[in-house]
């Protein structure tokens, strides 16, 4: 069973690679971001509460979303998922850690894309005229959920790296270019 963690900051590509890589692995794609926003638009206790958080551009509380994914582990853990926006703090890849292996499964990699914070605030203003997302319409949210990323979530690299887990890939160029640096990548962990 392969697990792998693609990381970066908001824009970086992770969705749009994560969809693709685990098509080409048959892997589950797990998008904590996209479960929160499902549960936002469906109007459920569990969106309600993230709401706020999402609109300033700040991070869920870990135990929600750790219990987000601990409940689609135990329905979906007969292969292999790539986690896209999971885990975001150096707590809930620790709880990440023994979840898994309470299944008898590990992180294999987490992969940063690292891309510039300039081409990452013109991505996401893009992608905000045609998803009408709050969220990546404003610059100042956007600049925050950056600045958000930078402050909690990049150390989570530190602790993949001292699993000697954690690898970087150049989250610029074409679409096919960082889908092959990506699978080179996953390649050499199977």
């Amino acid at each position: 069973m392969l697990n792998i963690i693609l990381f970066g900051a908001p824009g970086c590509g992770k969705g749009t690679q994560a969809v693709r890589l685990a098509e080409k692995y048959d892997l589950y794609h797990i998008s904590t971001g996209e479960v929160i926003r499902s549960e936002i638009s469906r109007g459920t206790e569990l969106g309600k509460s993230m709401e706020g958080y999402i609109s300033r551009g700040e991070l869920a509380p870990d135990s929600i979303v750790v219990e987000m994914v601990r409940d689609y582990m135990r329905s979906h853990n007969d292969k292999g998922c790539i986690f896209d926006g999971f885990p975001r703090t150096t707590a809930q890849a620790e709880i990440f850690d023994t979840l898994l292996a309470e299944i008898g499964s590990k992180v294999d990699a987490m992969i940063f894309m690292d891309v510039p914070e300039e081409e990452l605030v013109k991505r996401i203003l893009l992608r905000g005229k045609d998803s009408g997302r709050a969220d990546d319409a404003s610059e100042d949210v956007i600049r925050n959920r950056i600045e958000v990323y930078r402050a909690q979530t990049a150390i989570v690299a530190d602790h993949y790296t001292k699993q000697n887990k954690y690898f970087e890939v150049n989250g610029l160029g074409t679409m096919d270019e960082v889908f092959n640096r990506l699978s080179e990548v996953i390649d050499a962990q199977k």
